[in-house]
């Protein structure tokens, strides 16, 4: 029997999301993968605002909200932009092409290619989809205390 207890913080959520653009393309969807996302209301790792749409949702619930770069990805900040000599790439990068960055912990982190000239290519770190309104469209899955 499927569990019918609401969203509430603390609470694990087990759901399939869908990330459309303002042109309704779609940035990113679990079902692509048929992997739903798995997290812990409350745990940070989505924004409070986001948190705030799935509250109250059960199992077998599907909505669909929008929301404002601040409450999504956030707004690009400048002090994720850094510029890396040109000569450390094996081959000309070009702009908009993505690199992997090896981080001191060994996770990888992923920058966008923004502007090239004979010195240096500036590289932003920021989340792709930020400064974006975006759509979210879920379906609960499971809801467990």
């Amino acid at each position: 029997m499927i569990s019918r207890l609401p969203i509430e913080h603390g609470r694990e959520v087990v759901l399939h999301f869908t990330i459309k653009l303002a042109d309704e393309s779609v940035a990113d969807s679990t079902k692509m993968s048929n992997k739903p996302a798995k997290f812990r209301m409350g745990d940070g790792s989505l924004t409070e605002n986001f948190e705030s749409c799935l509250v109250g949702l059960k199992a077998g619930d599907a909505r669909e909200f929008e929301l404002a770069p601040e409450d999504a990805f956030g707004m690009p900040n400048k002090d994720n932009y850094y510029q890396v000599e040109t000569q450390k790439f094996a081959e000309r990068p070009e702009e908009g092409q993505i690199f992997t960055f090896p981080q001191p912990d060994g996770t990888e982190l992923p920058g966008i290619v923004r502007s090239i000239n004979e010195q240096f290519v500036t590289i932003d770190f920021n989340h792709p989809l930020a400064g974006q309104r975006v759509r979210f469209a879920v379906e609960i899955i499971e809801v467990n205390p």
